[in-house]
Formats: C-alpha cells, sequence, structure tokens
C-alpha cells in the first residue's frame, strides 16, 4: 500500500526530475524510510530523519537497510544542515505538526529547502492553516490531489519583498547566516535567498558532482592554497584510496565511489571547527552534516561500515576541548566490527592517535599520504575486528 502511495507522489510532480534535478532529498518522519529507499532507485539520495523514540527505532532499521539516515529533531534548534541544501522535501502526516509556534518549524524547512525547490506534505487532510502558511512564505501550490499536496519555493526573493502591508512571517534580518546551525535557535522569520543566485545555479546529476559550486568561493580557506587545488588534489587522493582498498570497504570519497561504480553513501560530516564547506556538498548532489566531535553523534551504535578523519585530531588538539580518547571511543560506537578507519593527520598526532587505537583493540597500519597538500601528513589505517 505505501509503495502505491509513493508511485502517486513521484507522478505528480514529473517535472521535477528525479535524479537529474532532484539528486537529495530530505524524509521527515520518515517510518521505516520505505520513501528513500525507492528514491534510490531514481538515482536520489534521501536523508532520512526522524526523532529516536521509545516505540519504534526507525532509523536504526533505514541504517540497516543501508539507507541514509540520522536521529533528528524538529525542537528549538536549527537542524544541523546548511541553507538551500535538499532539492526536495517530503514529510508525511506523523512527521510534524508545521502550523505550531506561529510556523516556526515550517519556516526551518524553508531554510534548509533549496530555492526552486519542492515540499511534498502528505496527511488525510491539507489543513487550510498549512496553506496559508505556505502562501505567506511563498510558495507555489504545484499539486494538490486528495491528501497529497505539492509547494515549490521560489528562486529568488522578489515574492518577499513585493508582498503588500505587514505580512508575516518578515524576512530574516540581513546579516544572519542562514549555513549557521550549531546551537542556533529557530526564527520566526524567512531566510534570504543570495541576490547572486548561490545555491540556486547549480548543475544537474551527474556533472554538478564534479563541477566546483559557486558557493565553494565564499568558503574561507588558507590563503596559501587555492580552492581549485583543494578539490583536484581530494579527487586525486581518494580515487587513489578506494581503489586500492575497494574490499575494505569528505567531501571526495564519495565522488570516488561514484566514479569506479562502487554502490554506496558517505556521510560528509563537516567539524564545527573547521571551514563550514556543507553547502558545497549539498551543492555537489552529496550529504552531510555540521557536528562537533566533543560531542556524541546523532545516530545509533554500529551504524557505518568505514570511517574518515582528515585533519580531525590537529585541529581539536589547539582548541584543546576534549582529548583524542573522547572523540576516538565514539569513533568506536559508531563503527560497525569488521569496519575500517581512515585517519589522516600531522605526523605530531598520529603517534597519540595510534596508541590509542591500539588500546581500543583496533588493528592500525601507518602509510604515506602521497602527493597533495597534505604530503607531509600520515595516514593511519585501523581495522575493527569482530
Amino acid at each position: 500500500m505505501f509503495h502505491i502511495q509513493v508511485c502517486l507522489k513521484l507522478k505528480m510532480i514529473p517535472d521535477i526530475g528525479f535524479g537529474q534535478k532532484t539528486r537529495v532529498a530530505l524524509d521527515i518522519g520518515s517510518g521505516v524510510a520505505d520513501f528513500g529507499a525507492l528514491l534510490m532507485q531514481h538515482n536520489v539520495t534521501t536523508l532520512s530523519i526522524a526523532p529516536k523514540d521509545e516505540y519504534a527505532n526507525q532509523i536504526q532499521f533505514a541504517l540497516e537497510c543501508g539507507v541514509p539516515a540520522m536521529v533528528a529533531t524538529f525542537a528549538t534548534r536549527r537542524l544541523l544542515y546548511p541553507s538551500q541544501a535538499f532539492d526536495f522535501i517530503h514529510c508525511s502526516e506523523r512527521g510534524v505538526n508545521w502550523a505550531q509556534n506561529d510556523g516556526i518549524m515550517l519556516l526551518e524547512a524553508n531554510r534548509m529547502l533549496r530555492a526552486g525547490g519542492y515540499f511534498i506534505w502528505a496527511a488525510e487532510a491539507v489543513y487550510k492553516r498549512i496553506e496559508n502558511l505556505a502562501t505567506c512564505i511563498c510558495w507555489e501550490l504545484v499539486k494538490k490531489e486528495g491528501y497529497l499536496a505539492v509547494w515549490r519555493k521560489p528562486l529568488n526573493n522578489s515574492c518577499y519583498l513585493n508582498r503588500a502591508g505587514e505580512v508575516q512571517p518578515p524576512l530574516c534580518d540581513s546579516d544572519d547566516d542562514p549555513g549557521k546551525v550549531w546551537y542556533v535557535n529557530l526564527r520566526t522569520c524567512i531566510t534570504r535567498l543570495p541576490e547572486n543566485g548561490y545555491g540556486a545555479n547549480v548543475t544537474t546529476w551527474p556533472s554538478r558532482l564534479h563541477y566546483p559550486p559557486d558557493r565553494l568561493q565564499s568558503i574561507e580557506m588558507d590563503a596559501y592554497i587555492s580552492r581549485k587545488e583543494i578539490f583536484k588534489a581530494e579527487s586525486k587522493y581518494w580515487n587513489e584510496i578506494i581503489t586500492g582498498y575497494v574490499g575494505a570497504f569528505q567531501l571526495d570519497m564519495e565522488a570516488a565511489l561514484h566514479d569506479l561504480g562502487i554502490n554506496g553513501w558517505v556521510m560528509n560530516v563537516v567539524p564545527v571547527s573547521g571551514p563550514n564547506t556543507l553547502p558545497v556538498i549539498f551543492d555537489r548532489g552529496l550529504i552531510g552534516v555540521r557536528h562537533g566531535w566533543c560531542e556524541p553523534f546523532d545516530t545509533y551504535p554500529r551504524t557505518y561500515d568505514l570511517l574518515h578523519a582528515n585533519g580531525l585530531f590537529c585541529v581539536e588538539k589547539k582548541r584543546q576541548r576534549c582529548d583524542f580518547s573522547t572523540i576516538m571511543l565514539e569513533m568506536d560506537r559508531i563503527l560497525r566490527p569488521d569496519g575500517r578507519v581512515y585517519i589522516r593527520d600531522t605526523i605530531s598526532v598520529i603517534g597519540e592517535v595510534n596508541e590509542i587505537a591500539s588500546a581500543l583493540g583496533w588493528v592500525p597500519a601507518l602509510c604515506e599520504t602521497g602527493e597533495g597538500p597534505h604530503s607531509s601528513w600520515r595516514i593511519l589505517i585501523c581495522d575493527k575486528r569482530m
């Protein structure tokens, strides 16, 4: 029955271009992630999110089935995804009460939805209050059929600026950064779209995977190396790594998997301690999350088959918020038995990390990094045994 409903949803919006125009989706209140699993067949990567509850560990089930998923809740703070992250957002009736608190949660969905992206809501009735909220934030009602409704977000700020009178909700202040998500409270205002079109003008899949997005230019990075050089070096590094260790099975790990025809998805975790490259990850058609590794990661134990840490420990050592063992214990918690860890970092910290890895029962091996901007670094490859 559920698959019939899903097929109806897909047929309602034939212009959405699943697998080409629409590559990254968010499924809220995912149930058992059937919707995300079906969209995989359409070459769409769907991140399924739901709260951890006492009745059903939905997200754990989704992860065991191989569907991208995280524990996440619409509550008082922004979700840990950037502005204009998702080409498509889907929510079932059991997901979120969008009408409460003056539509503050719908405004959060609007922040994460890409300009020109689609929001589909499935409920027993399309409540008038939700329709009014959608109109106030300039969403266009594309289709309404029974309990299904599809809206589309505008491509620019024109509609917001041309609203008559004191229409609520207001636009967010111009100095509000919609990309800041770590411990940032929800706001009852409409996130402004960049006047330069960043985020809206991404190419279609799969060309967007290898095309440096416009938002790459807005990322603050070290001046001594260009962004395009990093882009190129990371691609070369991951093609070498994946080619050499296919049997074991950040930014370009998934690109290498795609180019080599390996079926897999990657949760790119951008540390709050470093440059916020998360918008670029989503612009390329991949998924990710912002996170501070001195805190637990929002997932279940034994979630991931492979972990990769690139320069994480040397940055955290400077910040001195927590020690290496705290981070590595959390890595061990979310790594499956027979999983593997790649730690690429400076020589000065690899020795300490190596000792902790052995204490955890991992089997570490040290190797060179090869060419690239971090050629003086080392890679520690650790296997977690059964």
